[in-house]
């Protein structure tokens, strides 16, 4: 029952998806240009945080003891 229930919410996923993209191509190309570029450009400007921020998070973790390490001691 689980089953059936969740192949339908993907057949509705998969009709949706069909008829929003037979709309954008059947737009001008200058709207199809806008329209994707205005949803294209912040999904990849959040990615880019995104990896930006736990690439941060990772090299602030694991990045200063190797930096203490390579840090030649000062002079006496």
């Amino acid at each position: 029952m689980c089953v059936a229930r969740r192949i339908r919410h993907v057949d509705g996923l998969s009709a949706w998806w069909d008829s929003m993209e037979l709309w954008l191509a059947q737009l001008w190309f200058p709207l199809q240009f806008l329209i994707v570029i205005a949803v294209v450009l912040p999904v990849c400007a959040l990615a880019a945080w995104v990896i930006d921020r736990v690439v941060g998070l990772v090299a602030s973790r694991f990045g200063s003891a190797r930096r203490a390490r390579e840090r030649p001691e000062p002079p006496s």
